[in-house]
């Protein structure tokens, strides 16, 4: 006899410019992102604190070459921050999640980062 499975919980990025196509949407930016009002963002939370600290924010300044140093230091903050496993339960209850993001580069991010350190990835990003 055949069970029913649930389906895994989902956490995906976007950038906060394009329009919002549901789930439950976190920007995970520490500064709002410019030109972009708090109507137009539809945001259910705002979670400045899982964001990069300003130093490393700052250090990186998204550029490519300090990419792979931004992962490694990112992720040693995640480790540290004591409202990772809160939000990863959060996530592991909805059915969408949607990390949120200023940044340019859809690949260079902190919500890349965030999102395989969530999923428990430690490789590049999936689709």
């Amino acid at each position: 006899m055949a069970t029913l499975q649930e389906k895994p919980a989902s956490i995906r990025i976007r950038r906060i410019y394009e329009p919002p196509d549901g789930g439950y949407r976190v920007l995970v930016d520490r500064l709002w992102p410019r030109g972009v009002s708090k109507a137009r963002a539809e945001l259910d939370e705002w979670l400045k604190d899982l964001a990069p600290s300003n130093d490393l924010r700052k250090w990186f300044g998204h550029r490519e070459d300090r990419w792979t140093g931004f992962q490694e230091r990112y992720r040693e903050e995640l480790a540290a921050n004591p409202e990772v496993p809160d939000f990863s339960r959060d996530c592991a209850s909805r059915p969408d999640t949607v990390l949120l993001y200023g940044a340019r580069s859809e690949t260079e991010n902190e919500a890349v980062v965030l999102r395989d350190y969530l999923l428990g990835l430690s490789g590049p990003a999936g689709p």
